[in-house]
């Protein structure tokens, strides 16, 4: 679970500067032939279709536009690259996943298309698995985990819109992940808890990377 007080006040002020500077939109990429040259270090943010992915990185970056967002699932379909100058980050927006309506051979394809940034990126140190905070675990995320264990890519569990629910029922969540997560072999074991629209779990999540930076 998450603890406000890992952080100290130079590390969440650390975050907070990293991500300070002006971030634009790099690239998509639809294929590995395409991928930006190997550089900064990369996060990337995966998840659900509508589970604010789009919102996070837009709160993070503090760009309301930076990262499309839209009411339609499944709008990203490729690895988007976000950068800012001078910083030595990299954050990539992968593709939905769980999204019913598209069709077999577009999924199929979505698949190999991350499954081979997973493995084959060197600079990845760290892959945010963005959970509905309202919904919790589904099938299709445990699909996912499955999948980044068999990269052997670590990655964090982050929940979203927790402001949605109450804050009993946000501690259950998070221990009842948490004991789920411990059977995972890639999964790292701590969860941060944010929420885009209120700004919660905002400065811990930009700590927590800025350690993946200078670590």
């Amino acid at each position: 679970m998450s603890d406000d007080a890992k952080f100290s006040t130079e590390q969440l002020e650390a975050g907070r500067l990293l991500f300070a500077k002006p971030w634009t939109f790099r690239t998509s990429v639809a294929d590995m032939a395409n991928l930006p040259a190997i550089g900064n270090t990369e996060i990337a943010f995966a998840g659900r279709s509508n589970v604010g992915k789009s919102s996070l990185i837009n709160a993070l970056t503090g760009r309301k536009d930076l990262a499309r967002t839209s009411s339609t699932p499944g709008r990203t379909q490729m690895l988007n690259f976000f950068a800012a100058d001078d910083t030595p980050l990299t954050i990539v927006d992968m593709p939905g996943y769980g999204y019913a309506q598209a069709p077999k051979e577009l999924v199929d394809s979505w698949t190999k298309l991350v499954f081979s940034y997973l493995r084959g990126r060197p600079t990845l140190r760290r892959v945010f698995l963005l959970i509905d905070s309202r919904h919790g675990l589904k099938a299709n995320d445990l699909e996912a985990m499955a999948l980044l264990d068999k990269a052997a890519v670590i990655y964090q569990v982050v929940l979203t819109k927790s402001d949605k629910i109450k804050p009993p029922a946000l501690v259950r969540l998070m221990e009842e992940t948490s004991a789920k997560l411990i059977k995972r072999p890639a999964a790292y074991p701590e969860i941060l808890a944010t929420s885009s629209e209120k700004g919660h779990g905002m400065a811990e999540l930009k700590a927590e990377i800025h350690q993946l930076v200078t670590n």
